[in-house]
């Protein structure tokens, strides 16, 4: 399952490049919708319509579903008067939302250039460019473009990521005249999730040692980690940049309440065997299940359609 061991099939050399491993990057993980707890639920759905370009796919009372095209990518779910969770406290760093191409990006950032949106960051990532967000609750969001795979440096099973200023011109002249704003586009999807944990040793064992994923990138002498599967550049960030030897959010405090993540049946089969093995209520086979992270983070697994 994993990509470091894909990698080692095809020979990887100390310092390869993806384009000369045939650019393959070919997950069988995916990502799905993010649940969030929020203080005002009408607020919330605004700003990820109006801001973030999501649509409402289902709402009801206290609770809206939104994505892009008929792909869930964001539950909202209202605990009135919630307030920002602390730095301290384990949960969501940032859910980060993959557009097509950078000439989708290119209209974002028109968009939030024409609107005077509030933005926290935009960082060259070397791997990827994107742009940095904060909703009315204070949770974190990446909207994002990769670059291509053939680009991407690995170096001794590590991909090569950096924080570079973003070229902005560059990224909105991507888009070329057509650079009307019509919201996320259909193919969109939920390309990582960035998790504030509690020890990183703790998080390397989960998400390495039971549910399989590689560390691409190894930035443990900073504070962070992020894994992947498949050669992707990664599926989840871990950090402890403030939430070192934290508790998990509160009740109270608008919070991450789970991700969700989706395997073929045979992948999820293996990654539940494993997770039995150690001790988790992992379901019975053939089932969709939910586990949390050492840090107290909630993923839900099924199946990959």
């Amino acid at each position: 399952m994993t990509a470091s061991r894909q990698v080692d099939d095809v020979g990887m050399s100390a310092s390869t490049s993806a384009s000369q491993l045939g650019s393959t990057v070919s997950p069988v993980l995916a990502l799905g919708a993010v649940i969030l707890t929020v203080a005002d639920l009408a607020r919330s759905v605004a700003y990820y319509r109006q801001a973030i370009g999501l649509r409402v796919l289902e709402q009801s009372e206290g609770r809206a579903l939104l994505g892009a095209g008929t792909t869930a990518l964001v539950e909202l779910r209202e605990q009135k008067g919630a307030v920002p969770s602390s730095p301290r406290h384990t949960g969501l760093y940032h859910l980060a939302i993959l557009l097509p191409s950078r000439a989708d990006l290119g209209r974002f950032v028109s968009h939030l250039m024409t609107e005077q949106l509030a933005v926290q960051g935009a960082s060259d990532h070397l791997v990827s460019e994107a742009l940095y967000l904060q909703d009315p609750d204070g949770h974190g969001i990446e909207v994002y473009a990769d670059r291509d795979a053939a680009g991407w440096e690995w170096q001794n099973g590590q991909v090569q990521m950096g924080t570079l200023a973003a070229d902005i011109a560059g990224i909105v002249a991507s888009a070329g005249e057509d650079t009307a704003w019509r919201g996320l586009p259909e193919s969109t999807v939920m390309g990582h999730v960035h998790l504030k944990v509690d020890d990183l040793s703790r998080a390397r064992a989960f998400y390495e040692g039971l549910l399989g994923l590689d560390v691409v990138v190894d930035f443990s002498r900073q504070g962070a980690l992020f894994v992947s599967q498949g050669g992707y550049h990664h599926h989840f960030g871990l950090n402890v940049w403030h939430s070192r030897d934290g508790t998990a959010a509160q009740d109270g405090e608008a919070r991450l309440l789970s991700a969700q993540v989706y395997l073929p049946a045979a992948e999820l089969e293996v990654v539940r065997g494993r997770l039995l093995l150690a001790g988790y209520a992992a379901g019975p086979a053939g089932e969709p299940f939910a586990v949390s992270d050492p840090a107290g983070n909630l993923l839900h697994f099924s199946l990959r359609s």
